[in-house]
């Protein structure tokens, strides 16, 4: 019986470690989708805020972005994942 219940906990433990690491590369850079976790991102889709790029990996997690967009920042942040950057353009 306890080996049954430590392969379980072995098991959990590895996939709760795939889970927290699959937003990022080592480097910190975004891979998957912060709406539907563990899709891989598209570069053509993302939403700019407060300087931030969210990618995303379909048009319907734009909307979901869009309509919260703090919350998917602080989820991705407590992840490790580290935002490009966006400069803003000058207006003449």
């Amino acid at each position: 019986m306890k080996k049954i219940m430590i392969a379980i906990l072995c098991i959990g433990a590895l996939f709760a470690g795939l889970s927290l690491s699959a937003a990022k590369t080592e480097d910190g850079v975004q891979t998957t989708c912060p709406v539907m976790d563990g899709r891989p991102i598209n570069k053509s889709l993302y939403v700019d805020y407060e300087g931030k790029r969210i990618y995303v990996c379909c048009a319907a997690c734009i909307e979901k972005v869009k309509a919260d967009p703090k919350y998917y920042i602080k989820k991705m942040e407590e992840k490790g994942v580290k935002f490009e950057e966006i400069k803003k353009e000058k207006k003449n």
